[in-house]
């Protein structure tokens, strides 16, 4: 990857007047403790929204119906919400970044895991394992040593499939192999419709669609359990005795550092080049984030309003309560408040954007179908949102210079530094 040196919405519509402006310039270790009880709550949300997940997982496992399979898929929607405001905790803090593939690597080779369409085609280069289908095999060979998964577990999961044989596409674990076991596969190309896996896929007896109804549901059990233990390992490590947390405060600048770097680098090539102008540019709905559940408007929304969130420093929780402290934008009206004054306001349009390709999306408007090539509107609303994040990170870097935090390199996409490469 390339390196950049350094609506109002129904979530956000008033974070900008209401996270306040102390009397006094904070302390740096004040910033860095509102960031950390940020990342606390909301890697603590995750966790209840996983566990809840969970629930509804082992209702659907106990009594297959098409109301548990609803409920299911209601509540990994749910839990996305929380978790996708923890993606700018990402790339500055190394702990994050070393655990992060675990519960949200994309995309992924479906058809390691389950069943796919004909047309998903079979092995490949890259990967020897895109079609191995592990629900239906109890016993295979891997990296040229024998498995025998007749028991799918987490530890079958996260130490033998994930990543397997050293391809990133072969996520066996976190969010994603959960949507994809609820939802199956999304057929719809750029019509709207998001998977539609029958209920029956996880029945007992004749009433079992597609085979391997027990090891389906054994699969689908052991990735939503290790969800929750992995969630439940970063949570802890944001606590008041936390590592991520001790880490942080053992160097101000470094922290602050941390900051600005996972708000850049998630707002520039992650979000804006691999996340959005990618899909845009290739036209292709399966480099949505969430392509079996068409909830990528959701992601790319809650995503751009964990950057936000980490500026002003305040967070609302599911519960609705609200974290907050002294924040970054407190530090830098110190500094130049007119530049404080830009910041807010290009993260406000950022978010007015990201709103406004949700609402479309919650419409109807489906992601897949403004990714099609020649839908004037479709492409609108994601630049939109790409040019919005583009323009934050320029903020972003002035913020870098007026604080005098050296040493920041923002993650970059070839989509936006280098457009031609992409088609090579």
């Amino acid at each position: 990857m390339t390196r950049l040196t350094a609506t109002t919405s129904i979530l956000a519509l008033s974070l900008a007047s209401a996270a306040p402006l102390w009397a006094e310039a904070p302390e740096k270790t004040e910033v860095l403790n509102t960031y950390a009880d940020i990342a606390a709550a909301g890697y603590g949300d995750s966790l209840t929204t996983a566990r809840a997940l969970q629930e509804a997982v082992a209702a659907l496992i106990a009594d297959p119906s098409e109301a548990n399979l609803a409920a299911a898929r209601a509540a990994w929607i749910d839990a996305r919400v929380p978790y996708q405001q923890t993606e700018v905790f990402r790339f500055g803090n190394a702990i994050v970044d070393d655990w992060e593939g675990k519960v949200n690597a994309w995309p992924l080779d479906e058809g390691l895991i389950d069943y796919v369409d004909a047309s998903y085609g079979g092995a490949t280069d890259e990967n020897g394992f895109a079609v191995l289908n592990v629900v239906a095999n109890p016993k295979f060979t891997l990296s040229g040593q024998e498995v025998d998964a007749s028991d799918i577990t987490p530890a079958l999961l996260a130490e033998t499939l994930h990543e397997a044989d050293g391809v990133e596409a072969n996520v066996a674990t976190g969010y994603h192999a959960i949507e994809f076991l609820l939802w199956g596969q999304d057929l719809n190309g750029h019509a709207a419709g998001a998977g539609d896996r029958p209920w029956t896929d996880f029945a007992s007896g004749e009433a079992c669609t597609n085979g391997n109804c027990d090891r389906r549901a054994a699969y689908l059990k052991a990735a939503t359990d290790l969800l929750v233990s992995d969630l439940d390992w970063m949570a802890a490590q944001w606590a008041s005795d936390g590592a991520a947390r001790a880490t942080l405060l053992s160097d101000e600048d470094a922290g602050i550092s941390a900051m600005l770097t996972g708000m850049g680098s998630l707002s520039y090539g992650e979000q804006a080049g691999e996340r959005m102008r990618l899909g845009l540019m290739l036209n292709d709905p399966e480099e949505e984030h969430d392509c079996f559940s068409d909830n990528t408007h959701n992601s790319h929304y809650y995503d751009g309003l964990g950057v936000q969130n980490v500026y002003l420093g305040a967070y609302t929780r599911v519960d609705g309560s609200k974290v907050e402290g002294p924040s970054l934008a407190d530090l830098v009206a110190a500094q130049d408040a007119a530049l404080d004054a830009e910041m807010q306001a290009k993260l406000s349009t950022t978010m007015d954007a990201l709103g406004a390709l949700k609402s479309a999306a919650d419409g109807g408007f489906s992601y897949d179908m403004m990714l099609e090539r020649g839908n004037d509107k479709g492409e609108a609303l994601i630049m939109g949102g790409v040019n919005g994040l583009i323009d934050q990170t320029r903020s972003i870097e002035r913020v870098v210079a007026a604080l005098g935090v050296d040493g920041i390199a923002f993650e970059g996409s070839d989509s936006l530094d280098n457009p031609e490469a992409v088609f090579q």
